[in-house]
């Protein structure tokens, strides 16, 4: 492999980013991982805007040294998950119940580093953003950072975004032209019935047996009305009900996610879903709770503005091959509120034979940590300097 950024080192980049894992933070909850974050951009010489995101979100600004011209923006996202951490290694979470599961870790060493290095060596025109974004995890930082005015307070013209990725090998990276990752949506359903003893159905309203009939019947919303060239996923991931062997229960509570690309689509699933709670319910004679919620919307990139990523990575020394075909992912991206009202890229950088992401065993690759610094470096001259 070939040389590439030598500043930060990467023994220092890597001691960043172990420093990070070591103390994982949850969603609007990274306050000591802002603080260290501000602290290094300080030491720099550079004096980040803080206090942004609902509170531990941060941007900081270098301004090239060839005058004005375009202005961009660069994203990592900050949080960690509630997971017990299984690696056995120096750098182990120190925190129970809290993981870097995503290598956000590694996202914000990535975006750091650049930023150190940018501010050193700023030979471009116009203005970087760097954004530091919480909790991405579930709970819309991007959503929220966009909301309180990130793109009126920050103008860009184009903001971009990475991750990293497991099964890809260390020195490939994909770039999609479209889709990236899938919206996300959540649902909470609570069916009531009438209790009574499992040896006398007859004297209540069955909501285990509606329940079980509902979740078969819902996914034929996916193979029966979707159409086969688009994707869709609809998961029941939870199946509460009753406490005893001889008792029928009077509530069950099923809660799932709701994933798709297509902005259509995901509004007819939704209404689809209503209708089967509706249906499923007046059959059974039974009363139903439903609260679904729109979490994320698809990350989808713009085509000129991915196009640009891929030049950029296909001339970076270390890497070896730009995937341009790869499937999307189904999971989802809050980056994608950021792609809503700000044209941009999102690329995928990877990340090895390691773990999958979220699991416990999970840990990012400290040798792409110099790969993303040289990525966001010469993506930011390629684009202000062109």
């Amino acid at each position: 492999m070939n040389q590439i950024a030598p500043y930060p080192d990467p023994k220092t980049l890597t001691a960043w980013r172990h420093d990070f894992h070591r103390h994982p933070e949850i969603a609007f909850e990274e306050t000591r991982t802002s603080e260290r974050i501000v602290a290094i951009l300080r030491e720099h010489g550079l004096d980040p805007v803080t206090g942004l995101g609902g509170g531990t979100g941060g941007v900081v600004t270098i301004s090239g040294n060839r005058g004005e011209g375009r202005r961009i923006g660069l994203r990592a996202d900050i949080d960690a998950l509630p997971i017990d951490e299984l690696n056995d290694v120096d750098h182990r979470s120190t925190i129970p119940g809290r993981m870097h599961a995503c290598g956000h870790d590694g996202h914000t060493t990535m975006l750091l580093g650049a930023a150190c290095a940018l501010a050193k060596d700023p030979d471009f025109a116009g203005q970087v953003h760097c954004i530091f974004q919480p909790a991405e995890e579930s709970e819309g930082g991007g959503r929220v950072m966009v909301e309180e005015g990130l793109f009126e307070r920050f103008p860009m013209e184009a903001v971009y975004g990475l991750h990293n990725w497991p099964g890809l090998a260390v020195g490939e990276a994909a770039v999609h032209d479209g889709p990236v990752m899938a919206a996300f949506d959540v649902f909470t359903l609570k069916l009531t019935g009438r209790g009574c003893h499992a040896a006398m159905p007859h004297l209540g309203t069955d909501v285990v047996l509606a329940a079980c009939q509902l979740a078969n019947q819902l996914q034929g919303l996916i193979s029966r009305e979707t159409p086969p060239h688009q994707s869709a996923v609809l998961s029941i991931t939870q199946f509460h009900a009753g406490d005893a062997y001889n008792v029928i229960p009077e509530t069950v509570e099923l809660r799932g996610t709701v994933r798709c690309f297509d902005a259509a689509l995901k509004a007819r699933l939704e209404q689809r879903f209503r209708d089967a709670v509706t249906a499923t319910a007046q059959f059974h004679g039974l009363k139903a709770d439903f609260d679904y919620q729109a979490r994320y919307p698809a990350t989808i990139n713009t085509p000129r503005h991915a196009t640009r990523c891929a030049e950029v990575l296909e001339a970076l020394p270390g890497i070896d091959k730009v995937h341009r075909d790869l499937a999307p992912s189904m999971g989802s991206e809050d980056f994608a509120f950021m792609l809503d009202r700000c044209p941009g890229a999102y690329i995928w950088l990877g990340n090895g034979d390691s773990a999958a992401l979220h699991n416990p065993a999970y840990d990012f690759n400290d040798a792409i940590s110099p790969l993303g610094v040289a990525y966001w470096q010469a993506l930011v001259k390629k684009l202000l300097n062109d």
